[in-house]
């Protein structure tokens, strides 16, 4: 049954390839400046963009972020940077979880969930419960879920929800009879996003599941306490959130769902904070790898620090080439990677590129008190994203996804803050002790690399 699903998944996939992106760098003028900044009124003038990006620059260590990867990232999306942005971590789901609620009890014309996962558990019909008490006080929901990652939830928990005036779609049903001829398992609606009224939105990898509700794991009389999903959200105000509203609605149009309710989507909004936010959607397309081309490039263009947090790490060659030679120019390159994990297959090829990174001198560690199940990532204390990418070959070439890069010193500030705070319930891989692990991992490891294109 195993190499059946593989081989359903080797059609899915087809010949899709990950872009060169040093072709991409090589092709991008170094004279190439990165687009004007837009704004709540508009583009900003040549003159008011550079202003902005200066006083960035000066606000950290010399670096090729803002500008050369900026460039980069604008030849492939049309998304701008946008200003004027609040954007509020949250470290954990006992966190988000209170901020989607609060923001979904003060939602007064519409609430858009997305979601890969909706469980039928008890943070699921919290969710549920809140959603219909907005629908029945004439507040518009609209709510996307993922056919596969919601598999297990039964089928009742969504006819609940239509049936209180919510309207739903389930993204790319996995009955073929649904899909017509573009049935394939494959391609995922991923994303994780939550939209209130169009003036505040949640993004990260948190799905609504309550393996988000409990606490760090501990031992209590020989007793494991339920696994703990160490993840990671954010909170944003401001202009930038007409962008996730603009993915959600075209991922609506796209499967052809019922013609969505007339509500105030795109409201006036006004600068809510000082941080510049640009919205990373990806969708399969030959072209469209954006967060794959974020990431190489940003790697690339580090100078000083690159610390990354990603629960899937499966790496193409672009990417460990990339952290090599960002060590080989002195940047300090650490990763925290899942130690515990609902996947034995992906923690097997997870490891598999230990030994590379490892001799390269890239510091590595495994998150040992969770579930690490965050995505995101810090580079020279300015650069910063947060999403629902994983660093896997379905994520980077299947999957719907979504990411924030935020550009903001104070935020990046925040972000560093919380790997510091990973770092502390992780446990670093030493060079010496893994080189001479026992054989039978390695061969898990070798075996487990086979099918990284399906993991």
């Amino acid at each position: 049954m195993f190499f059946l699903f593989v081989s359903i998944l080797n059609l899915s996939n087809g010949c899709a390839t990950l872009p060169n992106v040093s072709e991409m760098i090589d092709e991008t003028p170094t004279s190439q400046k990165p687009r004007q900044i837009d704004s709540v009124k508009g583009l900003l003038s040549p003159k008011q963009s550079k202003a902005i990006m200066e006083r960035l620059k000066r606000s950290v260590a010399p670096t090729d972020i803002l500008e050369r990867h900026t460039a980069v990232v604008e030849s492939v999306t049309e998304n701008p940077i946008m200003k004027g942005n609040k954007v509020i971590l949250l470290a954990d789901g006992q966190a988000a979880y209170a901020a989607m609620f609060k923001a979904i009890q003060n939602a007064k014309d519409h609430i858009n969930l997305e979601s890969y996962i909706i469980e039928d558990d008890e943070t699921g019909r919290k969710f549920a419960d809140l959603l219909l008490q907005k629908q029945m006080k004439g507040v518009q929901v609209n709510v996307i879920y993922d056919s596969v990652g919601s598999m297990n939830t039964p089928a009742s928990f969504f006819q609940r929800l239509s049936d209180g005036g919510i309207q739903v779609i389930g993204f790319n049903s996995v009955n073929p009879m649904k899909s017509g001829s573009k049935w394939g398992l494959t391609h995922r609606d991923h994303r994780k996003i939550l939209i209130a009224d169009g003036k505040i939105a949640f993004i990260g990898g948190i799905n609504i599941s309550k393996v988000y509700s409990s606490t760090p794991f501990k031992r209590i009389k020989n007793e494991k306490a339920p696994i703990h999903w160490r993840d990671t959200d954010i909170q944003i105000e401001g202009p930038a959130v007409a962008e996730f509203q603009k993915l959600f609605l075209d991922t609506w149009q796209k499967q052809k769902g019922p013609v969505i309710s007339k509500r105030n989507y795109f409201p006036d909004l006004k600068e809510e904070g000082n941080a510049l936010v640009r919205v990373i959607g990806s969708t399969p397309g030959e072209t469209n790898r954006i967060p794959f081309i974020m990431y190489v490039s940003a790697i690339t263009f580090a100078e000083h620090s690159i610390h990354m947090t990603n629960s899937y790490f499966i790496p193409d060659y672009q990417i460990l080439k990339a952290l090599a030679d960002a060590v080989g120019r002195g940047v300090d390159v650490k990763i925290i990677l899942p130690g515990i994990t609902d996947s034995q297959l992906a923690l097997y090829a997870q490891r598999y590129h230990y030994s590379g990174l490892l001799k390269s001198g890239v510091k590595l560690y495994e998150h040992r008190t969770s579930l690490l199940h965050a995505k995101t990532a810090v580079v020279d204390k300015v650069w910063s994203t947060v999403g629902s990418t994983n660093m896997d070959y379905l994520s980077l070439l299947n999957n719907d996804e979504v990411n924030a890069v935020i550009l903001s010193h104070e935020f990046a500030v925040e972000m560093e803050k919380m790997f510091v705070s990973d770092l502390a319930d992780s446990m670093q891989i030493q060079w010496d002790e893994w080189k001479n692990r026992p054989l039978l991992p390695r061969v898990r490891e070798w075996f487990a690399n086979l099918f990284s294109n399906w993991l």
